[in-house]
C-alpha cells in the first residue's frame, strides 16, 4: 500500500493547475497586444495605406494588355494580391487564429473606428441591428460581383471594396462611439468571418467567476475596456464575434487568449446560441450563392437557360436585351479587349445563381431535417445547431473557389502548381470528415441513444457528400 502524503498531494495538484508553456505563451501575447495598442494602430494604418494603393492605382490605369505579367503591370499585381493572396488566406486565418485580421489588420475596421472616434456618436438605429444583415449583405455582394466581374478588373474592385470602405467610414462617422458598428452589423463578410472563426484553437476565454469577485480597486486598465466589436466581453462563450484584437486580455483576471478545441464552439456553445440567419448564410449563402458564382461560366445549365431565353427573345423580334447595352459598373462591357454581358446574360445569370442556390438550400436543409428528428421531437433548435456542422465544408469550398482564381492567374503566368487535384480532394475529403465528427457529435449531445446517434450522422452524411459534391463538380467532370 502506498501512502501520499498531504504535502505530495499538495505539490500534484498545484502542478497539475500550472499552465503549460504554451498556455503561458498565448497569456503573455494576448497582454501583449493588450499593451501594445499603439503599434497596432500604426500597423492597421500602414495596411490601410497598401490597401487604398491597390485599390485606387489600377482603376487609374489602362486595362493591361496581352504582353502584361503579375511583376511588370500594376492592375495585374493588384488583381494577384486583392483575389490570388489577401482573400484566400484571410480566410485560412480565420479558422487558425480567428478574427485575428479584423482586430489588427482590417483597413475597414481600422477606418470605421477612427470615425467613430471623431463623428456624431449618435445611437445605433434598430434598423442597422437586424440580424439578417450579414446575409443580405453577403447575397448582394457577391451576385453584383458576378454581374461586373469583381476579380477579373479594377473599376469594379474599386466600385465594391471602395464602396463597402466608404460605407464603413460613413456608418462610424454617423453612429457609435469608438465603436465598429459596420463590422459588428453591416460588414458584408462579417457573417462568414463569424462562422470561420467558430473553429480556431485558440480564443480569449472569460472566467465568469474571476469576473463577479475581482476587487475593484485592483488593477488600473480594468476600467477602461472598450470592446471595439461590441462583443459583451463578460457573456463571451466563443471567438465568432471577437476581434482578437487583445485590449480585453487578463481584464479583472478574468481573460486569457487560451487554447481549446477546434469542435469545442460548434458542439457546446453553438447549440445554445442558434441563429437561423447562420444557418441561411451556410446553407443558402456559402453552399448556394458562392458556389454558383464559381461555377456559371462553365455550366451547360447556364448556357441552356440562356438559349431557351434567347430563342424566345428572337420569337418575339426583341433584340437589344442580346446586345451590350449597360455601363461596367451594371454588368460586364468592356468591347476593346472583346469581354461584355448583355441584359440577357444579366437575366439569366440571376436565374442561374438563384436556382442553384434555392435546390443546393432546400436539399441540404431537408438532410438537416432528418438528422434532427432523428435524435427525437423535432426541434428548429436542433436543426440549427446541425447547421453549424456543416462549416468546415462550406468554409473549404469557398476557399476552393477564391484559390482557383489564384491558380487562374498562376497557370497564366506559366505556373503550374504541383499535386493540386490531389490537394483539393485532400482539403475536401478532409473537410468532409471534420463535418461528420462534428455531426456525430452534435448528436451525443442531443440523445443518449446509439441508434439514434447514428441515424442522425448518416441523415448528415447526406448533407456533407452534397456539400463536397457541389464545390468537387468546380474542379472535376462528376457527370
Amino acid at each position: 500500500m502506498v501512502v501520499v502524503s498531504t504535502s505530495d498531494r499538495v505539490a500534484v495538484s498545484a502542478a497539475l493547475q500550472q499552465p503549460s508553456r504554451i498556455d503561458a505563451a498565448l497569456a503573455r501575447l494576448g497582454i501583449w497586444l493588450r499593451d501594445h495598442q499603439k503599434l497596432i494602430r500604426r500597423l492597421q494604418w500602414a495596411v490601410v495605406g497598401v490597401y487604398a494603393v491597390l485599390l485606387v492605382v489600377p482603376a487609374v490605369l489602362p486595362l493591361p494588355q496581352g504582353a502584361a505579367h503579375i511583376w511588370n503591370n500594376a492592375t495585374l499585381f493588384a488583381q494577384f494580391a486583392f483575389w490570388g493572396v489577401w482573400w484566400p488566406f484571410v480566410l485560412i486565418s480565420m479558422v487558425l487564429v480567428g478574427r485575428l485580421w479584423c482586430g489588427l489588420l482590417c483597413p475597414e475596421g481600422a477606418l470605421t473606428e477612427r470615425a467613430a472616434e471623431h463623428g456624431r456618436g449618435g445611437a445605433i438605429p434598430h434598423w442597422l441591428q437586424w440580424k439578417g444583415w450579414p446575409f443580405v449583405a453577403f447575397v448582394l455582394t457577391t451576385v453584383y460581383g458576378q454581374m461586373t466581374s469583381v476579380y477579373q478588373y479594377p473599376g469594379p474592385a474599386l466600385l465594391v471594396l471602395g464602396g463597402s470602405t466608404f460605407a464603413a467610414i460613413g456608418v462610424g462617422y454617423f453612429w457609435g462611439r469608438s465603436k465598429r458598428v459596420w463590422c459588428r452589423f453591416l460588414c458584408p463578410v462579417n457573417g462568414v468571418f463569424n462562422l470561420l472563426a467558430k473553429l480556431a484553437p485558440v480564443h480569449f476565454r472569460v472566467d465568469r467567476e474571476a469576473w463577479a469577485h475581482w476587487p475593484k480597486q485592483r488593477g488600473d486598465h480594468s476600467a477602461a475596456l472598450n470592446c471595439a466589436p461590441l462583443v459583451p466581453v463578460r457573456a463571451m462563450r466563443g471567438a465568432g464575434t471577437c476581434h482578437m484584437c487583445g485590449r480585453c486580455s487578463d481584464y479583472r483576471g478574468a481573460v486569457t487568449l487560451a487554447r481549446r478545441s477546434p469542435n469545442h464552439e460548434i458542439v457546446h456553445v453553438a447549440g445554445d446560441m442558434t441563429n437561423p440567419w447562420q444557418s441561411a448564410l451556410i446553407l443558402f449563402g456559402l453552399l448556394g450563392v458562392a458556389a454558383a458564382a464559381f461555377h456559371w461560366t462553365n455550366s451547360d445549365l447556364y448556357v441552356s437557360i440562356k438559349q431557351f431565353l434567347a430563342d424566345r427573345l428572337a420569337s418575339h423580334n426583341l433584340i437589344w436585351p442580346m446586345e451590350p447595352v449597360l455601363p461596367w459598373y451594371v454588368l460586364t462591357n468592356y468591347p476593346q479587349i472583346n469581354d461584355t454581358m448583355t441584359p440577357l446574360d444579366g437575366v439569366t445569370l440571376f436565374i442561374y445563381i438563384g436556382a442553384i442556390t434555392l435546390a443546393m438550400g432546400f436539399a441540404l436543409s431537408f438532410f438537416l431535417a432528418l438528422a434532427a428528428r432523428a435524435c427525437g421531437p423535432w426541434s428548429s433548435k436542433t436543426f440549427h445547431h446541425f447547421a453549424q456542422g456543416l462549416i468546415p465544408v462550406a468554409g473549404c469550398g469557398v476557399f476552393l473557389g477564391l484559390s482557383s482564381l489564384t491558380v487562374t492567374m498562376l497557370k497564366a503566368e506559366g505556373i503550374v502548381p504541383p499535386f493540386l487535384d490531389a490537394l483539393r480532394a485532400m482539403l475536401l475529403i478532409g473537410a468532409g470528415v471534420w463535418s461528420l465528427w462534428l455531426a456525430w457529435s452534435i448528436a451525443r449531445t442531443k440523445t443518449t441513444a446509439l441508434a439514434r446517434q447514428l441515424a442522425a450522422t448518416f441523415a448528415f452524411a447526406g448533407a456533407t457528400s452534397l456539400g463536397c459534391l457541389v464545390w468537387a463538380s468546380l474542379f472535376w467532370k462528376l457527370v
